[in-house]
């Protein structure tokens, strides 16, 4: 679904797909969706949420996509990426495991240790994070962002992207949860 097709009888599931940002930005303004008594499921519409949270759905919508506007400086691409792949420093966020199966060649893996010795440096660091299909990147390049890291940018679609986009030698797989 493209942004411009959402309306307030959208289900859930489908803003959260549509608008990666959509959980943060709907819990920061509205403590929507954060805990299990303000939850909402994928099924639910957005009009059927805002009625039983007395709030304006015009406004909420509006407010997801402004957010999303927002979010989206917070993106690069893949092919921006290796572009400029050789100013920028690349940080894996996923799980060790996954980091030792399959890795972007240059990158490094996020340890509290690299935390560290990242926010000793220079804060001017161009800094591109990656996680597995990009859906959980934006939380963390706002907190980087948030610490003063202005030129951190997550990359769209992640690993996944990167390998069905810029180097296919990098093998895809699936994640599965139980």
């Amino acid at each position: 679904m493209q942004v411009a097709d959402l309306t307030a009888e959208s289900p859930m599931g489908v803003i959260l797909e549509t608008l990666p940002g959509a959980r943060r930005a709907i819990f920061a303004r509205y403590h929507l969706g954060g805990c299990q008594s303000c939850a909402f499921s994928n099924e639910e519409t957005l009009a059927e949420l805002c009625a039983r949270s007395e709030i304006p759905v015009d406004e909420v919508l509006a407010h997801l996509l402004a957010s999303h506007v927002h979010d989206s400086a917070m993106w690069m691409e893949p092919a921006t990426a290796k572009a400029e792949i050789s100013s920028l420093r690349l940080i894996d966020l996923r799980t060790r495991e996954e980091h030792e199966a399959v890795v972007i060649p240059g990158s490094e893996f996020f340890t509290q240790e690299l935390q560290q010795k990242l926010f000793a440096g220079d804060s001017n660091t161009r800094i591109l994070l990656y996680d597995h299909s990009g859906k959980n990147v934006l939380d963390q390049v706002a907190w980087f962002r948030g610490h003063g890291f202005n030129q951190t940018y997550g990359l769209l679609g992640g690993i996944d992207a990167w390998s069905r986009e810029i180097d296919p030698s990098i093998q895809r797989y699936r994640i599965e949860m139980d």
